[in-house]
């Protein structure tokens, strides 16, 4: 049973309406982190088929301090989409920053993380900011001053399209200022089979974030629908060199949302979830065209995943 009705994002509402009535249904991926979705995400990249989360959290135990030693220390470390902050403490403990600001769509979970980092960090200033950071933020007031350090991990920036990933690098710099650092990461292309097992492991727990969705639409906008008419599935789509996450109807169904009528057929998907894999020159490109320029970049041993060090360039009127 679906949990009671919530109060409904009205970004949340005209993007699912939106979505549902487009020619290839779609629903953007930032709607799979409700409180539910976060807590499902964590569990995922504990999962041994998961293997991002435990690339990258080996190489910032391994490279922080070379972060600290480029970009200094006593910045305002900012986080975008910071999750449960589970690597933050890494890079924290190595540039020892003067404030930290966590950015995060989902409210509750963002409270609860920066309150369970404060325990560790005491003595840290923490501002947590409620906020979809694809746009350009307002930070608070108590970090105007300082020098900005972005942290980006997870490879999140995989989730969208190339020219929307841009346009969030181009946010990202409006948000931090000319001159700022930005330590990211990125997928590397890899294996087709390790990617199918990593975007859907054999305890099931990527499906139940993806089928999340669904229960949060019907909380959330009062819809009707069956989710157990519906599966997850993950398709390598090689000529976007991404992983795609759908959810595929297992039969003909029909069901309203705020009142609206939709209908699919069996075989019919909603589109949920990109992951793009990036090349080294692919990932470079993707930061220049946002006007950051690569400071240093890491890999582990069998190149599975990017820790990139970015910087934010001062406009420039020609070449």
């Amino acid at each position: 049973m679906d949990a009671p009705r919530a109060q409904a994002d009205p970004a949340f509402r005209a993007d699912v309406l939106a979505g549902l009535a487009a020619p290839i249904p779609a629903i953007p991926a930032r709607w799979l982190y409700d409180r539910r979705g976060s807590e499902l995400f964590e569990k995922i990249t504990e999962l041994p088929e998961y293997y991002p989360t435990r690339t990258e959290r080996a190489l910032l135990e391994r490279h922080c301090a070379d972060v600290a030693r480029i970009a200094g220390k006593g910045d305002a470390v900012i986080e975008f989409g910071s999750g449960s902050s589970t690597k933050t403490p890494i890079l924290l403990r190595a540039v020892a920053p003067a404030a930290y600001v966590p950015i995060d769509i989902s409210g509750d979970f963002l409270r609860d993380a920066a309150a369970a980092l404060q325990a560790d960090f005491p003595g840290l200033p923490i501002h947590p900011v409620e906020g979809d950071f694809t746009k350009p933020i307002a930070l608070p007031d108590a970090v105007a001053g300082l020098s900005k350090l972005g942290f980006f991990p997870g490879s999140t920036i995989g989730n969208l399209v190339p020219r929307t990933a841009v346009d969030l690098l181009r946010a990202m710099k409006a948000t931090l200022g000319s001159g700022a650092y930005l330590l990211i990461g990125m997928d590397r292309l890899k294996d087709v089979d390790v990617l199918a097992r990593a975007y859907d492991d054999a305890a099931g727990v990527t499906a139940e974030f993806n089928l999340n969705l669904l229960h949060r639409i019907n909380a959330e906008l009062n819809g009707t629908i069956p989710a157990e008419a519906f599966r997850h599935r993950a398709i390598w789509n090689d000529k976007a060199s991404r992983i795609e996450m759908h959810l595929e109807a297992l039969r003909d169904v029909e069901f309203t949302i705020e009142g609206q009528p939709f209908a699919f057929k069996a075989g019919e998907t909603i589109h949920t979830e990109n992951s793009h894999k990036y090349g080294l020159r692919d990932s470079r490109l993707l930061l220049r065209a946002a006007g950051w320029g690569v400071t240093e970049e890491w890999t582990d041993e069998a190149d599975q995943f990017a820790l990139i060090l970015a910087v934010a360039e001062p406009p420039r009127f020609a070449p």
